[in-house]
């Protein structure tokens, strides 16, 4: 891409197009998550294998310290500068030009509320059609929110059908009078989901779906078990900490916590009298949550500011700073969980607590927050949905909102090898065809322009797409039986 002036915002409106000497993307099957976070944007392009595995096909990730503070848009040049990296990263790595993407949002204006709405069924007597749930959804997203404030997502809890109540399910196939439904309905200032997806476009890309970043997170780390049992997910990122709890494999409560991995680094850069870059390098490579574990014989030299002599500390002094902001943000999410449990009447969560974000790898901090919470905690990386051969630095944490992004996209969509196989079967089609087009008659007797003008010949393209349709409907019910 030719060198711009990021320092005018206008450049990016009367930019050129992007060009790419790799081929387009084929959104029939390959979908893009981008992630853009606080600290750093990630682009993650891939597909399904015919194992329902996810093939990671190309990644790229930029620093974007400037354009986001708490999940919000403050910078469009910076962060869309930010997106260009990452893309052009993935798109060098997976040779594939990158047109769509399915992007998370999150941030300090995102809340969420619970209502229930309901429809009346015009023919009770027959089945409830897929159509109709679209239909009670649809009238969700037009409630009444806050001036300056947007849905992002209707999510149906528990169905009623008449009498019949608590249909964890879509009740498909049941039939009734009156169709209603639970919903948490997760809301975000239009301001703030326009600039993301401003930001997206200036970068020449098309926003196909926004999904919450904490939803995303949870497909890629959560397993069916935590999911059903109930779960709190804590997504700790460089701005904020996001969360969500599942229970009966149904979204029950979402949190957004406007401290993150960021506000450690300032305290520690506070505590210690260093710039935030040493003292964020000091907490990746030397930071704990557990003071315990520290020594104060342990001791760091940081270099200072130029001229001043460096600055010594304890590693046990590093990890107290650490702690007590630690402490404070779990303390926080330990109270919506406590929030959620007295609303609901329902304390028990099997699955206990699943950390994962970049935050989620300071060392020690599971055991710190089983400590606040009393509950189980493990950290989640997003390992257990791709392929076998994925890049190790992939399975992590801090790409765990990005695969998770990249799932939602890939949902209902089927593998590759369908399409190619599809493709393979119409391309000899097409071959057949021409070549039975332009084959040389042999014979010009009038009985063979007889049986060229038969009504069966006539009708042999025809049968041929038929031929294709079956294949297409027999494939289709061995999707269902799987």
């Amino acid at each position: 891409m030719k060198n711009m002036n990021h320092n005018n915002i206008t450049d990016y409106f009367h930019r050129e197009k992007r060009i790419s000497p790799f081929r387009d993307q084929d959104e029939r099957f390959e979908v893009v998550g981008l992630d853009i976070g606080t600290t750093k944007v990630v682009a993650v392009i891939g597909r399904k294998n015919q194992y329902g595995k996810i093939e990671i096909l190309g990644y790229g990730k930029a620093v974007n310290s400037k354009g986001v503070k708490n999940g919000v848009v403050v910078n469009l040049t910076e962060t869309v500068k930010a997106i260009d990296e990452a893309i052009q990263k993935a798109e060098y790595n997976a040779k594939i030009h990158i047109k769509k993407v399915v992007v998370g949002i999150a941030g300090q204006h995102i809340r969420s509320i619970q209502t229930s709405e309901y429809i009346m069924r015009e023919n009770p007597d027959e089945i409830i059609r897929p159509h109709e749930v679209e239909k009670l959804i649809n009238q969700v997203k037009r409630i009444h929110v806050e001036p300056g404030e947007k849905i992002i997502h209707a999510l149906p809890q528990e169905f009623k059908v008449d009498d019949e109540g608590n249909i964890p399910d879509i009740p498909i196939g049941m039939a009734g009078t009156r169709l209603e439904a639970n919903f948490h309905v997760v809301v975000g200032k239009v301001a703030a989901i326009q600039n993301l997806v401003r930001c997206v476009e200036m970068a020449d890309l098309e926003v196909v779906d926004i999904t919450l970043e904490p939803l995303a997170s949870a497909e890629s780390v959560l397993v069916d078990e935590e999911r059903e049992g109930g779960t709190v997910l804590i997504d700790i990122g460089g701005g904020t900490t996001d969360m969500a709890i599942f229970k009966n494999n149904i979204i029950r409560h979402t949190a957004i916590i406007p401290y993150g991995g960021n506000i450690i680094t300032k305290d520690l850069a506070n505590g210690i009298y260093v710039l935030e870059r040493n003292a964020e390098a000091i907490k990746v490579k030397f930071g704990s949550a557990w003071p315990a574990e520290a020594s104060d014989l342990e001791v760091v030299s940081i270099q200072g500011l130029p001229g001043r002599p460096p600055v010594e500390i304890s590693l046990k002094s590093i990890s107290r700073i650490i702690k007590a902001r630690v402490e404070e943000i779990i303390q926080l999410v330990d109270a919506e969980v406590k929030r959620y449990q007295e609303i609901s009447n329902d304390p028990v969560l099997l699955g206990g607590i699943v950390l994962t974000g970049g935050g989620s790898e300071l060392k020690h901090l599971p055991q710190l927050v089983n400590l606040i919470t009393g509950l189980y905690t493990r950290v989640g990386k997003p390992g257990q949905h791709l392929a076998s051969g994925t890049e190790k630095d992939l399975i992590s944490p801090m790409y765990a909102t990005a695969v998770g992004l990249l799932m939602q996209g890939l949902s209902g969509k089927k593998n590759y090898e369908y399409y190619e196989y599809e493709d393979e079967l119409l391309e000899n089609e097409e071959t057949n065809l021409t070549d039975t087009n332009t084959k040389p008659k042999t014979s010009t007797s009038l009985d063979d322009e007889l049986i060229d003008e038969s009504p069966d010949a006539q009708k042999e393209p025809e049968n041929k797409k038929n031929r294709l349709s079956l294949f297409n409907a027999v494939m289709k019910f061995i999707e269902k039986l799987e």
